[in-house]
């Protein structure tokens, strides 16, 4: 179906804007995948904040042209779909690597976060960076630290006097 020069126009600029706010980007290889797997694929993508899209790979270059995804641009070369993570920067590497393991018609070409082009071997590691949520809970736990020491350390005279006190009258006892 050939697409007119507006509507290419307008997928460009779509893709474009998506790119610029992204956090990070996974392109994959879906030869031979179903229509119903890929619906599927798109479905989990909604759900989990993913954006993605089967583009033609030379829009696909104009589009990542002027953004952190610039260095995708020689990786786009097949049947390529793209998704791009807008809340969190392992949810798209999460997305494939989990429906990886039900088809094995998608195969993860290149990642790039930050301005950078990861290898497909990277994918796991992307996938195990923390959500919004684990890496604030990490946070706070790093920042209350240093208080419960503070309270454990404040607190241990008063239970080292209540130990030897009853340590002696045990001892009195006897």
């Amino acid at each position: 179906m050939t697409l007119k020069l507006e509507d290419k126009q307008a997928i460009v600029a779509e893709v474009s804007s998506v790119a610029k706010t992204a956090l990070s980007a996974v392109v994959a290889d879906y030869r031979g995948m179903q229509v119903s797997t890929m619906t599927k694929l798109r479905a989990k993508a909604r759900e989990q904040g993913v954006y993605l899209r089967v583009v033609r790979n030379t829009l696909a270059r104009k589009a990542v042209q002027d953004t952190d995804f610039a260095c995708l641009s020689e990786q786009l070369v097949g049947p390529l779909v793209i998704a791009f993570s807008k809340e969190e920067p392992g949810a798209a590497a999460r997305l494939f690597r989990d429906f990886a393991k039900e088809t094995e018609n998608l195969r993860v070409k290149a990642l790039a976060i930050g301005g950078q082009l990861l290898a497909a071997s990277q994918l796991e590691a992307l996938s195990k960076l923390p959500t919004r949520n684990e890496a604030l809970a990490t946070l706070c736990r790093v920042m209350l630290a240093p208080v419960e020491k503070f309270v454990r350390t404040a607190r241990e005279p008063y239970a080292q006097v209540v130990r030897v006190t009853g340590a002696v009258a045990d001892k009195r006892k006897v």
